[in-house]
């Protein structure tokens, strides 16, 4: 059974009378464990369908069916917490609070869990990313690629079916860029699911597959070659 099924999906926003469509007649699946890249252009559709999927937004028509279950009949508090325990977020504007620590940031997904052991998941999360010497700094005290590594802590720590990227190294140098992608592709080895959005093909290529848009509209579907992600690696 896939993950995430969409079909026939469209999106459009409607102000003053006026209708904007964005997305048209998106049909694609994906299984649980793969690694998928969205590309396009500003103006694409891709953060649209980002946020759809990621419970942010709803569709305007077709279907998005999420482990086998159409998402039309979840209400707004199934929802909420979806995104709380399904659901990982990691953005390009990393946001983390302010004058606080590097711990307290990625526990707090957990208050609004049922799960016990809050800093002991923090600190585990923490360590998969190599940031276990900054439990204890404020987040204007560690770099931007260290932020951005809390901030992927803070998605794996309730350990959610699938990890929304929405243009993770955009605000960073391309070595921190290179670090953080590094983490997410063995997150994915790991058998966490990974859906990225971006406009940079470097960054895509990390991704297994890569689904293209242009004007809100699916124009390519295609699985990475086994040569391009063995140069990536190395």
């Amino acid at each position: 059974m896939a993950l995430i099924k969409v079909k026939n999906l469209s999106k459009k926003y409607i102000n003053d009378g006026v209708s904007t469509p964005v997305l048209h007649d998106i049909s694609f699946e994906i299984n649980k464990g793969e690694f998928v890249a969205i590309m396009g252009p500003s103006g694409s559709g891709k953060s649209t369908l980002m946020h759809i999927l990621s419970f942010l937004d709803r569709l305007s028509s077709g279907t998005y069916e999420f482990e086998g279950k159409d998402t039309k009949d979840f209400d707004d508090d199934y929802l909420a917490v979806l995104r709380n325990e399904s659901v990982g977020f990691v953005f390009q504007s990393f946001n983390l609070l302010a004058r606080t620590t590097v711990l307290d940031n990625v526990k707090l997904p957990l208050v609004y869990s049922k799960k016990k052991d809050h800093d002991g998941l923090a600190k585990k999360a923490l360590d998969s990313v190599g940031l276990s010497n900054r439990l204890d700094y404020f987040t204007n005290q560690i770099s931007g690629g260290e932020k951005q590594r809390v901030a992927i802590a803070r998605a794996l720590v309730c350990n959610p079916e699938v990890i929304f990227a929405d243009e993770p190294t955009g605000n960073l140098d391309s070595k921190s860029g290179s670090v953080v992608m590094q983490i997410l592709q063995r997150l994915n080895d790991k058998g966490s699911t990974i859906i990225l959005v971006t406009h940079e093909t470097d960054t895509a290529n990390y991704a297994k597959r890569i689904i293209r848009l242009k004007d809100g509209g699916i124009i390519s579907d295609e699985k990475v070659s086994e040569r391009t992600i063995g140069e990536i690696v190395k």
